[in-house]
């Protein structure tokens, strides 16, 4: 297909991604135009969230955007990469006690990532998201609490009430979720 450029493939979270757009690549701060957005090999005016689509972008190279990149609009609140966040974590499945230190794989949209458990800040009642204990020891299955991460490289995570989609996350340990 003589010199498409790069097309990369993706779902839509939110808003809109159009042709001439110009869109930036989180981490990484890749900025580029859109020339095409496709669906199924037919070209669309524009992307609407739950699309599945792939997007031709020009002097780009395959080797300078990756898996588990964010792309959003460059003049709109751009995603940005995070050193560290805060999240309210749930433990589900887990045989032992987590203290801080600990470093599970996230997996974020697209991305899978280690990130280590710096401190556990708030041990919380999963409804009602009220404090039960602050700075707790450890946590165990069962348990809810707000916990300071930082990720190993380099990843984007939104807040959940801005953009649900990239403020959601899984754990995983020994391939448990």
């Amino acid at each position: 297909c003589g010199g498409i450029g790069t097309v990369p493939v993706g779902r839509i979270e939110t808003g809109v991604l159009k042709p001439a757009m110009i869109v930036t690549f989180a981490p990484g701060g890749v900025t580029t135009e859109v020339k095409s957005v496709e669906m199924h090999h037919t070209q669309m005016l524009e992307a609407l969230p739950g699309d599945n689509v792939g997007f031709n972008v020009k002097n780009v190279s395959v080797k300078e955007i990756k898996r588990g990149n964010v792309a959003s609009d460059s003049k709109k609140d751009p995603a940005k990469e995070a050193s560290s966040f805060v999240a309210q974590v749930i433990i589900l499945n887990h045989p032992g006690e987590i203290h801080a230190g600990y470093q599970p794989v996230l997996d974020c949209h697209t991305a899978h990532i280690a990130c280590k458990f710096a401190h556990l800040n708030t041990k919380i009642d999963r409804r009602s998201g009220k404090v039960l204990e602050e700075n707790p020891k450890m946590v165990k299955s069962g348990d809810a609490a707000m916990i300071e991460l930082v990720p190993s490289k380099p990843m984007v995570v939104e807040s959940f009430s801005d953009y649900a989609p990239l403020g959601r996350f899984a754990v995983r340990d020994m391939r448990q979720t």
